[in-house]
């Protein structure tokens, strides 16, 4: 769809509304049926948002049992018991039992993320046309800048921690202030916070029609968001009474770095200090006028109320001015309109009363969410995440070892047998065992039998396969993670060659090849999403300072939607062995004569590359002025030969004596 530019609107005689320039509210009393109150609206808004919230209660447990079992706390399932339902760990430690644990899981999941980071990929824009090329190269340096900015590299880590943990990662893109500069800024959505549509289907999510997010902020940060008059800073008040109050304490005291204990409710947060704040995004439907201009060929939407202005009006002052001109009135080109049921992303922020603090329709240009989701593996619309397939296992250690422990605290060790007659009338029982038992001990007593002597008696406890089957779980582990030996960076067996080595790593990484190419689609998707908002909220003097590069209609619609299908977005390595072979290639195409010396310095990697081209432009510079100068000389030079030739050609001046 051709949308029109600002430089076009802004040559027109006339003044355009602002539903052609600027996202409106829809008129919900005209299509979707709700009532005319606001607080009706919201709260027809805020059930359903529960109703996708109560949805992923199941998922939510889950995500926390995951997390329990990555963090450590592995014994805190309930079990029903005689005294009724009880931790795993009470149960233990009620049977005399310490309930011990080795955390594999924890490990497995390092090395996954450290796999990702060592791979050190980057989104990379190139243009499917080689004459929009310069595009690609643009588009790429302002993601890199934007992702130094954020630090995404970190916050993709933890990521992908989540993705491994829940099976779900979300993030937020949005433009706003941060640290009082405005700016487009990316925000990690936690999926136990997150509101997304049960019904759908597509691993993509692009069936989504329902999305958002709760949050819990205090009334200053409110405020900000929310309060753009007096009036709308007293509605706070009234519907935040108890979190207003800075000197409220909260009722709930948690500590910090540490596991939260949250009862999940929608609508009441847990801390009173605090402001819940319910974002919907939401597909609606709302009647408009598809326009087509006949004139300039702009395809166009238009409001229903906004066509006898827009359309109705321009198509009679086109027939009277083809009229005066003489043309037939069928051959006049006018304003066709087609009225259609336009679908939409609709966001409210909502309290949890039903008020709506804010509504309209998206503001960018991308015309969706700001959200950028994906679930693994969303089979049938399941998730079924990297954690939970060895939680099992992990169970299956955590009981071996603790009855390895058992086995070995009730077998004897260093049982002492000593029989009445070996000790001495002058010594108790009591005095004895301490005096056995003291480092250096000695007892003296008369021996009437030599036979009957102290002994030490050492029992082994019985070998029952519990090392065997500990091996035997910790090998299916690996197996069912396809974490292995060698890509956790074990030590090779001796005489295991480089080669072999290599290609087992390279092996070992085959199990994991689907999860992390899942994640580097998420990456994909939030890069097209970012650069699209990148390009709405940068203007061309904001570009080219950043880049360096002209690109004179970047600031254009047109331009910002065809990006999206003219450029693809692929990952390339940024590794030190990658950057050596690619200064490798430039080298060698250096020294063949096809590129200069700063093509070479302005596309490779070099460290020197900054310093020695700063060097060449100054000598550079040095050479033209000298130039300048000789030539200045020269010329100077030129023009008194010339002079010197005219004076001696021309004859000398014979002025008359006074005789004369």
């Amino acid at each position: 769809m051709v949308r029109h530019t600002l430089k076009d609107m802004a040559k027109r005689d006339r003044l355009i509304p602002l539903s052609r320039i600027k996202p409106t509210k829809v008129n919900t009393d005209e299509w979707e049926g709700y009532g005319k109150s606001p607080r009706e609206r919201g709260l027809q808004v805020l059930l359903e948002a529960e109703k996708y919230w109560m949805a992923m209660t199941k998922f939510r447990r889950e995500r926390e049992r995951n997390k329990r079992y990555l963090f450590g706390d592995q014994w805190g399932d309930l079990v029903k018991t005689e005294c009724g339902w009880m931790r795993e760990a009470e149960m233990l430690r009620r049977e005399g039992n310490t309930p011990l644990k080795q955390n594999m899981i924890r490990r497995l999941v390092r090395n996954v993320v450290g796999f990702f980071r060592n791979q050190d990929n980057e989104p990379v824009f190139t243009a499917r046309a080689r004459e929009e090329q310069r595009y690609g190269e643009i588009l790429t340096i302002l993601h890199q800048k934007n992702m130094q900015r954020g630090d995404m590299d970190e916050l993709r880590a933890r990521g992908l921690e989540e993705y491994l943990v829940s099976g779900l990662v979300c993030e937020k893109k949005r433009y706003a202030w941060l640290n009082d500069e405005l700016d487009c800024v990316t925000e990690l959505v936690s999926p136990s916070l997150l509101i997304l549509d049960c019904n759908m289907q597509d691993p993509r999510g692009s069936d989504c029609q329902f999305i958002g997010m709760i949050h819990d902020v205090d009334f200053g940060t409110l405020c900000q968001e929310f309060a753009h008059s007096g009036r709308d800073l007293d509605d706070l008040k009234k519907t935040y009474q108890c979190a207003r109050d800075r000197y409220v304490f909260s009722t709930r005291f948690t500590e910090f770095g540490y596991s939260q204990l949250r009862d999940w409710d929608f609508f009441i947060t847990d801390d009173p200090s605090r402001c819940r704040v319910i974002e919907v995004w939401r597909r609606e439907s709302r009647p408009r006028y598809r326009c087509h201009d006949w004139n300039t060929g702009e395809v166009f939407k238009i409001e229903t109320g906004d066509k006898e202005e827009l359309v109705d009006k321009e198509n009679m002052e086109r027939i009277k001015e083809g009229l005066s001109l003489g043309m037939p009135q069928e051959e006049i080109p006018l304003i066709d309109c087609e009225w259609f049921v336009d679908s939409l992303w609709y966001y409210y922020f909502l309290s949890p009363l039903g008020d709506i603090l804010d509504e309209g329709e998206t503001p960018y240009e991308h015309k969706s969410h700001p959200f950028v989701f994906k679930a693994y593996p969303f089979m049938d619309g399941e998730i079924h995440s990297f954690v939970s397939d060895v939680i099992d296992q992990q169970r299956m250690i955590n009981r071996l070892v603790t009855m390895y422990d058992m086995a070995i605290r009730s077998s004897a060790k260093g049982l002492m047998m000593i029989p009445k007659e070996a000790v001495p009338d002058n010594m108790s029982y009591q005095q004895f065992a301490e005096m056995a038992t003291s480092f250096r001990g000695m007892v003296f007593y008369k021996s009437k039998n030599l036979q009957h002597l102290p002994q030490v008696i050492t029992s082994n406890s019985t070998n029952i396969g519990l090392t065997e089957l500990l091996q035997l779980q910790m090998k299916m582990m690996e197996d069912i993670s396809g974490v292995h030996g060698a890509l956790q960076g074990k030590t090779p067996v001796s005489g295991t060659s480089g080669t072999l080595y290599a290609q087992q790593t390279e092996n070992a990484t085959t199990s994991l090849v689907d999860v992390v190419m899942s994640f580097d689609s998420f990456i994909r998707q939030a890069a097209r999403k970012e650069i699209m908002n990148l390009l709405q909220f940068y203007d061309s003097r904001r570009i080219t300072y950043i880049t360096g590069k002209e690109m004179p209609d970047i600031d254009t619609p047109d331009r910002i939607f065809n990006v999206e299908y003219d450029i693809s977005v692929h990952e390339e390595k940024r590794t030190a062995v990658f950057r050596e072979k690619v200064n490798e290639q430039l080298m060698q195409i250096w020294q063949t004569g096809q590129i200069s010396l700063e093509q070479m310095l302005e596309t490779g990697s070099f460290d020197f590359a900054d310093d020695l081209l700063q060097s060449i432009e100054a000598d550079r510079q040095e050479q033209a002025e000298q130039q300048a100068k000789q030539q200045q000389q020269m010329q100077e030079q030129g023009q008194g030969q010339q002079q010197q030739q005219q004076t001696q050609q021309s004859p000398p001046i014979q002025y008359p004596s006074p005789q004369q």
